[in-house]
């Protein structure tokens, strides 16, 4: 590597000689830069070679202009790569379908192999099935290894097959927890040609949460599995110099709130700032009272609001937490002579130069919840009672539309001389049901809470939340309260430290006798692996129509990802869940109307159990220990019996199964040749879907259940798998076939083409003829018709999901036409050779007056091409001709699109 600007040095901790890249020796234009640069200029000396990274580039960032438009490209090389395994497991399948291409075009097959460290935790498969009692959590263990029998098989043999390749082992815990606690470096030390380098831990994700680590203060953020495998291959991550904005704290969190309080009030600001595409960095003398649980919270959220990350500076506080966490004294020495030198220590009255700013004063925020459909749309709790209720009565409007309009359809066919299918099935009331569940007799009502889920690394990562919903199961019992009998509820931490200090503070009982028992240690609920509600509570919310919710501790809330009948979801704090859990409903004034009645019958309100601040603080300050995580992390990858147990296949090569409905060689690379195919033309395409605003990644490539008449549904029976083996999207991510069928499958996805319907239907053109989306792509691919998708407004929001791009472009998508784009699924439909096009501003579908039935021709699609033409010719001949931006960034994403992927550029590069 080279050293142009002379930084190299040696800086001395502990006695040790490390080699460092000081940013000291670059003066006053280094030490104005924000946190996050200073951690991206150091990253760009150290990588210097002249041909990724040059003199240019390093001076660019030198250069940085706060309040530019970013146009410098620079390549960020990550110090590692972290994966769950809903993404990880494609990412191991894609490596191992490298491997055999690379010997079939002549090359080295253990060329394929991570260069950097590559961490993958098991956190995303195990579903609750059981909850609410005893055993719960050995019984949804026990059903997460033979569902995944094979995954895990699959995972066993990549751990052993590629060097630099680390699992944890299911039943640990959530992979940005896991991160937290124990995998994270903050400064790393690595041995090259005989001396010791010290430099900033840096990451990339195959999760859009994981910026969760930022609260460490470390450089990172999600991506799609597409570039974490280029990443561990040794592909830097090209992004442009971004924009930072300055996030300023103040002051102190009143009484009665918490930490989910102040990441949802956070995550309404930013997103009203709008910060898509930048950094967001936190500063401020409010830090000095904000612990690093509180701040991993924030940094967690980064997604929600938009940012590529949501970064807080190392202090003392930073130190403490990996003081508490187990971290050896050696380390958190070199981390803090490192920081200091460095100038990324945070002092008190810090200001550093920002694109822009904003405030926040601790002391105003106020307790709340999201939703019902997304993170950003924050309610006051005091205001929650009418609002929910608002929204409660919105769908009710919507539910008794629709059933007027069945209404007329079945009217007009009657007088039209036909019979009116049977209404054997309709309900005589909707909104209420009367129930029998487990010796009880109930009214379900419109409004009800089914699901009440203590979940997610945002929440369950921070001691003060899980301790305070633990202190109001304990003032609960002692009322004699108990959750309401539809409420299906759970407990499912991050890291099993959270179990240990629920215990030692003598508050696990408590929560059982609730009915939160412990289900797993995975994202459960937070991603749509809530399981099955109880039949008879099923069967009422079919047949009458109900309209549910659910209140959980998670981070996302998108429609039909927590439960496909479960209309309205809502963010909350874990002491919230509790509540809403007791009084089993969603639509309540929890301030003015009491949550229940206690055993005397009389009336009990959220103040009457609501713990204080200090009792919390004295509560997490005697029961959380350093003796916890090293015993929690003491054997990390061991696992249990049952992980000890998989037979471990030695081969460096995958033997694929081709009778495998689980793991299937992927497709990417057949036929690819040595030469890329160079820039395709695009023309007589077809609208596959036609696209509102907010379609979010979870309804291109839903992870939940598969329904029995889907196209994934029924290919899975064609293969002999049963109904109740089918698990779900996202286990069965390292299967194409499952995967392609699965794309724009979500029950919830309106497409505009087939108005009336939800799901994954369509009309085919010319013929106009209702189809599922699978099925009309493979219409399409038999007549060679190339496909576009019309989307409105931040087209791929939510989890960082690469198969909302590989299903795209096995389908035959070949391009994506919308109003704006998330930054990952952007690069992720790059990365599989998908050209993405945004409107031009103030234009889009239904501006231009699109129907999604002409055929598109694109033209000047050429190398490094800005803009470009389409013209849309409909029915009867009439054109619509309109201008597009195209969305490939950077010269390295038009490298990538040339070479039909970014997996193929590497394979191309990596042979040559």
């Amino acid at each position: 590597m080279k050293n142009s600007f002379n930084t190299l040095e040696q800086l001395t901790v502990n006695a040790k000689q490390y080699h460092i890249h000081s940013l000291a020796s670059l003066g006053d234009k280094a030490k104005r830069l924000p946190f996050s640069l200073k951690i991206l200029l150091e990253n760009l000396l150290r990588h210097e070679d002249g041909e990724n990274i040059t003199v240019d580039d390093i001076q660019a960032l030198l250069d940085w202009d706060p309040k530019a438009k970013p146009s410098q490209e620079v390549a960020f090389t990550p110090a590692r790569v972290v994966m769950q395994d809903f993404t990880g497991v494609p990412a191991i399948v894609d490596l191992a379908a490298m491997r055999d291409a690379m010997e079939k075009l002549g090359g080295d097959p253990s060329k394929i192999n991570p260069l950097s460290p590559a961490e993958l935790v098991i956190d995303h498969s195990v579903q609750v099935d059981s909850y609410g009692q005893d055993g719960a959590f050995d019984l949804n263990a026990k059903l997460e290894y033979e569902r995944n029998k094979e995954r895990y098989e699959f995972l066993r043999w990549g751990q052993t097959a590629f060097d630099n390749l680390k699992v944890v082992p299911p039943a640990t815990g959530i992979v940005h927890q896991v991160n937290l606690e124990y995998l994270a470096r903050v400064v790393f030390e690595n041995d090259v040609n005989g001396h010791t380098f010290a430099y900033p831990d840096s990451l990339v994700g195959t999760d859009s949460h994981t910026t969760m680590i930022n609260g460490l203060g470390i450089l990172g953020w999600g991506v799609g599995g597409i570039e974490a495998e280029a990443a561990m291959l040794g592909q830097p991550i090209s992004l442009l110099i971004p924009q930072v904005i300055g996030f300023k704290l103040k002051g102190a969190l009143p009484e009665g709130t918490t930490a989910t309080d102040l990441v949802l009030t956070v995550t309404q600001m930013l997103r009203e700032k709008g910060v898509v595409g930048k950094f967001v960095e936190f500063y401020g003398d409010g830090l000095a009272d904000l612990p690093l649980a509180d701040r991993a919270t924030i940094a967690n959220m980064a997604p929600e609001y938009g940012a590529t990350c949501g970064i807080f500076p190392i202090d003392q506080e930073t130190l403490e937490y990996l003081k508490l966490t187990n971290r050896s004294d050696e380390q958190i020495k070199l981390i803090e002579m490192y920081a200091k030198h460095q100038g990324m220590w945070r002092e008190q009255g810090d200001e550093p130069m920002y694109t822009d700013t904003l405030e926040l004063d601790l002391s105003q925020v106020v307790p709340s919840l999201a939703g019902p459909k997304r993170p950003q749309d924050r309610i006051a709790l005091d205001e929650a009672g009418k609002v929910i209720s608002d929204h409660l009565t919105q769908f009710q409007d919507e539910r008794a539309k629709q059933k007027e309009a069945a209404s007329q359809q079945e009217s007009r066919i009657v007088s039209e001389g036909g019979q009116a299918e049977p209404s054997a099935n309709e309900p005589q009331v909707t909104g209420v049901a009367k129930v029998n569940f487990k010796g009880e007799e109930f009214e379900l009502n419109d409004g009800a809470c089914v699901i009440a889920a203590i979940t997610s690394c945002t929440n369950t990562s921070n001691p003060s939340v899980i301790l305070a919903a633990g202190l109001v199961a304990k003032k609960a019992n002692e009322l004699g309260l108990n959750v309401k009998p539809w409420v299906k509820t759970s407990l499912a931490p991050g890291s099993q430290v959270v179990t240990d200090y629920l215990q030692k503070a003598e508050l696990m009982d408590d929560l059982e006798a609730l009915g939160f028992n412990l289900v797993g240690y995975g994202c459960t609920t937070c991603i749509g692996n809530s399981g099955p509600l109880p039949d008879e509570i099923q069967k009422a919310i079919t047949d009458h129509k109900l309209i549910v919710s659910s209140i959980l501790s998670g981070n996302r809330n998108f429609e039909g990802r927590i439960h496909q009948d479960v209309k309205m979801n809502f963010l909350a704090s874990p002491p919230l869940v509790v509540a809403y859990a007791l009084a089993g409903r969603t639509d309540i004034d929890v301030y003015n109307e009491p949550l229940t009645q206690d055993k005397n019958g009389n009336d009990v309100f959220l103040k009457d159990i609501w713990p204080s601040v200090s009792e919390v603080a004295e509560l997490v300050k005697s029961t959380v220990t350093k003796e916890m995580f090293a015993k929690s992390y003491a054997d990390v990858y061991k696992g249990d019996e049952r992980w000890r147990g998989i037979a471990i296949p030695q081969a460096k090569r995958y033997e694929w199964n081709d009778d495998s409905t689980y793991i299937r060689k992927a497709p990417f690379f057949d036929d690819m040749s040595k030469e890329p195919p160079g820039i395709p033309t695009i023309s007589g395409a077809r609208c596959l879907a036609k696209l509102g605003d907010s379609v979010t990644t979870d309804h291109i490539s839903p992870a939940g259940s598969i329904k029995a008449d889907a196209p994934a549904g029924e290919y899975l029976l064609s293969h002999g798998v049963s109904k109740g083996e089918f698990n779900s999207y996202g286990s069965r991510r390292g299967n194409h076939e499952v995967m392609m069928r699965g794309t724009f499958a979500n029950v919830r996805l309106r497409n505009q083409l087939a108005p009336g319907t939800e799901g994954g239907i369509t009309r085919t053109q010319p013929d106009d003829e209702l189809a599922s989306i699978y099925d009309a792509a493979m219409q399409y691919q038999q007549h060679s018709t190339p496909l576009v998708v019309l989307a409105g407004a931040e087209y791929g929001t939510g989890s960082s999901r690469d198969w909302a791009a590989k299903g795209s472009l096995l389908l035959g998508i070949k391009a994506v036409i919308a109003k704006s784009y998330e930054r990952i699924h952007r690069s992720n439909l790059i990365g599989m050779g998908v050209l993405p096009l945004q409107f031009k501003e103030g234009e889009g579908h239904e501006e231009l007056g699109l129907t999604g039935k002409e055929t598109f021709d694109i033209n000047g699609l050429v190398d490094k091409a800005s803009e470009l033409e389409i013209v849309a010719t409909d029915e009867e001949g009439k054109t619509t001709t309109f201008k597009v931006d195209v969305r490939i960034d950077t010269p390295k994403e038009w490298d990538y699109y040339k070479h039909g992927g970014i997996l193929q550029y590497v394979l191309r590069q990596m042979i040559a």
